[in-house]
């Protein structure tokens, strides 16, 4: 019994030893400041001016210390002799427990901007870090005081020492801070220990490493592949090859590996382990690879897995408006998630490598990577300095199956001295480009104008490849524009896609200004998204146009067929992974309270369509589709999100509208002229009319003064009225207006005579009143063609409406709405300035069927628009307070609530809305000069 006894407890113990070795095997990471903007860790600070400076505090860490109360606000534009030059000391003291007396110890930081000098112990861990966006460690082993209390010391100087630095980081078009803006913490390791691995996981499943070790014990390295949770696969039997100044490099091949792109982001645990001579494990690490291939043949395109990518991408700062630079990964997982929402594969980093965690998530939910390093124009970084920032950057991203391509650096800033340092540190050789240069293989033009895209320059060879185009600012770029853009893009052979500028708006909460918004006037008010992720209208545009689903535009009326006509815009997905829904629908009359009704839904069979194939599918048409307001198809991919929701009116707007407006009701109405006005009564509602043009002057409704008045004014229409003539009965009133027949036409110098224009009211007993139209379909260069009426803004509510919604459209813009019932209060959001409550109020809505307007003391009214392909302009959005830029500032016409047949493109930053395609051209085409428009309306007030 007593043998069994010491045997049991010598297994224990043995088992023990083997888990504890196994323990001992791994590092440890001990965190020193918290991990994100969510979580900090109060150190002692001491800033040297601005706020709360001259005295010892505490801090929260990491963060920018600005948005800790600390310093000076600065962008990088600022004037270099008013920017802030204030550093920062940080105490913290931490324990090091006498069991690491034994162990590899370094201290790690993740970025501090800009130059950090550390001491441990008071004595220094190693030489000054310059550069705000690197990471950067030391091995402090021998600094420590072990079981005892340890003192850590950083300096932190704002200003760099390096000069080329502050020019890269510090005078570039963006928010510039100070601090530990990222985690500081320690590795520890066993003594024996593996430094890093380069990884480089072919698409064959071929794997080869660089395995970097000073141990002399170190004899062999074991590999063993798990699937992304740790599950085990199997292990790898590996080749090494040789070791050479402590660096193995190890081959192997996995077995029935999945691919890694973002339609199938499969992820992998490579374990890697070096052994000593008796096969007992020194050190142990993981790391998540993805088996991919990436080519770039040079004639030809970008090659990821054999197949040509078209980059769906924007670029992207690392910020958050409450923290600065400082984030989370939860922050990166909302934004990578809305950048998947709108259908994207890829993302550049600008201008500087980001935080580990956004690389994890694009890693794992799947997005194309260019990663950057941080330089701004001329002059380049100095090279000593270039070659240390790039170590930095490829050392710590190396392993990201994300990272398709590095950037050496942004818009001439490019260090040609240093491309081939990429090689040193990449097992994976991935190419470099010059963003904003023609430059190897790649053509990454910026902000080219829509003719330049045919690429038949004298670098008519290179791939088209712009990293950053359709500059975003306000409601201008990004959607608009980007459907002509893309057409080409997509069938041009030599064109890889390119990026939009940028996902979101880059404001910051000033702590100075009591957490104000500051955008720094047009400077940071670029994106697609508002600071806090709120969603402008270009995300849903962006989200249909580069729908991996793409279907041909087309209507439905009494002639169709049920076919559309489709191709699959993916380039790993067969269309047998997507679903599609199809709904006919009705709508509700205004006053209804059930917005819409199902009349019919079914499952539509979508073809098995192969990567880039074109087809078409066939929806059933129920027996009674004809009487449906509207057709809806939503495609759901093979991880259960929309793709997109394409509409279509089915009734047209007459149908719709004469079914539910109502001219029953007793009563009489009465007509009375007097001196230049014209007064008509029904039961409870008064119109005033101008005798000498028709024009409405005043809606009284009992007692109450409804304000829709000076209408209808026919836009870019000069001619003196030729005659009113008015006809009673009991049933309604007429009132008709008629136009001289002279007139010039805009855009000809020439006077014709043209058939007249003429304005037709009725009212009717009930108090309902129609209005019909009709003027001259020219050709029109300049401006509208519709009719207005004004409506002070301040008495607005409110808006429902049935028509495409819920944001407003530009001429350039008109993908990314759905037709249906929308409802939406009054705002006076300035889109990417102010309010970022969207959708924004104001501005033009199109396919115009119904709209009640909401007006304060029960002041609106409900119109109903009968003429197909109207737009409602609701008001006039203000203009941003830094006008500048009239390029994104379309115009409106005069008055307040218009009815029109056309509207204005919208520009970018840097382009009129002519220079983005031909749907932003300034030119509209109403038929032959003689043709006459009806816009025929109802208003029940």
């Amino acid at each position: 019994m007593q043998k069994i006894k010491l045997l049991l407890i010598v297994s224990v113990l043995f088992v023990q030893r083997i888990c504890t070795a196994q323990v001992d095997s791994k590092t440890e990471i001990h965190y020193l400041s918290g991990k994100d903007k969510d979580n900090l860790v109060e150190w002692d600070f001491y800033a040297s001016e601005g706020r709360k400076s001259g005295k010892w505090t505490k801090i929260g860490v990491p963060s920018c210390w600005e948005q800790q109360g600390f310093g000076a606000y600065n962008y990088g534009s600022d004037d270099v002799k008013t920017r802030a030059k204030e550093y920062g000391l940080y105490k913290h003291t931490f324990n090091a427990p006498i069991e690491w007396k034994n162990n590899d110890v370094k201290i790690v930081f993740e970025g501090v901007m800009t130059d950090a000098e550390v001491k441990i112990n008071g004595k220094l861990a190693g030489e000054i870090h310059q550069g705000s966006f690197y990471e950067f460690k030391y091995a402090i082993s021998k600094l420590l005081n072990y079981g005892k209390e340890n003192l850590l010391e950083v300096k932190v100087n704002k200003v760099s020492a390096n000069e080329s630095i502050n020019h890269a980081e510090r005078d570039a078009d963006f928010w510039i801070f100070g601090g530990i803006y990222r985690p500081v913490y320690l590795e520890v390791s066993p003594k024996n220990n593996i430094e890093r691995v380069a990884i480089d996981a072919k698409a064959n499943g071929v794997i080869n490493t660089d395995v970097f070790t000073t141990s002399k014990k170190a004899t062999s390295v074991k590999m063993i592949l798990s699937d992304a949770n740790g599950n085990k696969i199997q292990d790898l039997s590996v080749t090494e090859n040789s070791r050479v100044n402590g660096k193995w490099n190890v081959s192997t091949k996995a077995n029935n590996i999945k691919t890694w792109n973002p339609e199938f982001p499969n992820l992998y645990t490579l374990t890697i382990q070096i052994l000593n001579k008796k096969n007992a494990i020194l050190h142990s690490i993981n790391k998540r690879i993805g088996f991919r291939t990436v080519e770039i043949l040079e004639g030809d395109g970008i090659y990821v897995n054999g197949e040509r990518i078209k980059f769906k991408g924007v670029n992207r700062h690392s910020f958050h408006p409450k923290s600065g630079r400082t984030t989370s990964k939860a922050w990166s997982i909302e934004q990578a998630q809305q950048m998947k929402d709108m259908n994207m594969n890829a993302v550049r980093m600008s201008h500087y490598p980001p935080d580990v965690h956004f690389l994890e998530v694009c890693d794992s939910l799947g997005l194309f990577v260019i990663d950057e390093i941080c330089t701004w124009h001329n002059p380049m970084l100095d090279t000593k300095v270039a070659r240390k920032i790039i170590k930095e950057t490829v050392v710590r991203d190396v392993n990201h199956p994300s990272i398709i391509l590095w950037a050496n650096g942004n818009e001439q800033g490019w260090n040609p001295e240093v491309d081939g340092d990429y090689t040193k540190w990449d097992i994976q050789n991935r190419e470099v480009i010059h963003p904003w240069s023609i430059f190897n293989k790649t053509n990454t033009i910026h902000y080219s104008h829509y003719h330049s895209l045919i690429n038949d320059s004298y670098s008519k060879e290179k791939i088209l490849f712009p990293t950053e185009f359709l500059h975003g600012l306000y409601d201008g770029g990004h959607g608009a524009g980007l459907d002509d853009y893309w057409n080409i893009m997509w069938n041009l052979p030599l064109s890889a896609g390119g990026f939009l500028w940028d996902f979101a708006d880059e404001g910051i909460e000033r702590t100075d200004r009591n957490n104000e918004l500051d955008l720094q006037g047009n400077k940071a008010a670029d994106g697609i998204v508002g600071p806090y992720g709120e969603k402008e209208a270009s995300f849903f545009t962006i989200k249909e146009i580069w729908s991996p689903i793409y279907i041909e535009d087309r209507f439905i009326n009494k002639d169709f067929n049920g076919i559309f006509r489709l191709e699959n815009r993916y380039h790993y997905t067969n269309l047998d992974k997507v679903s599609m829904k199809a709904k006919w629908l009705k709508f509700s009359s205004p006053n209804g309270k059930k917005n819409a009704t199902v009349l019919s839904e079914s499952e539509v069979k979508l073809p098995n369509l192969a990567p880039s194939s074109k087809g078409k599918f066939t929806v059933d048409k129920p027996e009674n589709w004809q009487s449906a307001d509207a057709f809806h198809l939503t495609a759901i991919d093979q991880y259960g999100k929309e793709i997109f929701t394409w509409s279509y009116p089915v009734s047209r707007p007459k149908k719709i509208n004469n079914s539910i407006i109502d001219y029953s009701g007793n009563g009489k109405v009465k007509v009375e002229t007097k001196d230049k006005d014209i007064k008509v009564e029904t039961n409870d509602i008064t119109y005033l009319f101008s005798k000498e043009t028709g024009i409405l002057k005043e809606v009284k409704k009992e007692n109450t003064i409804i304000p829709l008045n000076n209408g209808p004014i026919i836009l870019n229409q000069n001619n003196k009225v030729e005659d009113v003539k008015i006809t009673s009965t009991n049933n309604n009133v007429q009132i008709e207006v008629v136009y001289e027949k002279t007139d010039k036409s805009p855009g000809w110098s020439t006077i014709k005579e043209y058939a007249s224009d003429i304005i037709k009211w009725t009212i009717h007993a009930n108090g309902l009143i129609d209005l019909q139209v009709k003027f001259k379909g020219y050709r029109n260069l300049k401006g509208f063609r519709g009719i207005t009426f004004s409506f002070p803004e301040e008495e607005v509510e409110g808006m429902k409406w049935l028509g495409d919604g819920p944001y407003r459209v530009w001429r350039n813009r008109m993908k990314g709405t759905k037709f249906q019932v929308w409802e939406n209060d009054y705002n006076n959001t300035i889109t990417g300035e102010s309010g970022f409550v969207y959708p924004e109020f104001k501005g033009f809505f199109s396919s115009l069927y119904w709209s009640e307007l909401k007006g304060k003391n029960n002041n609106g009214f409900i119109v109903y628009c009968k003429t197909p392909h109207t737009y409602l302009r609701m008001l006039t959005p203000d203009a941003p307070a830094d006008n500048k830029r009239e390029k994104v500032i379309p115009k409106f016409p005069k008055g307040d609530i218009s009815f029109v047949m056309n509207v204005p493109g919208i520009g970018t930053k840097f382009q009129y809305p002519e220079s983005t395609g031909p749907q932003g051209n300034k030119e509209h085409y109403f038929g032959n000069d003689d043709d006459l428009i009806e816009i025929d309306l109802t208003f029940q007030f």
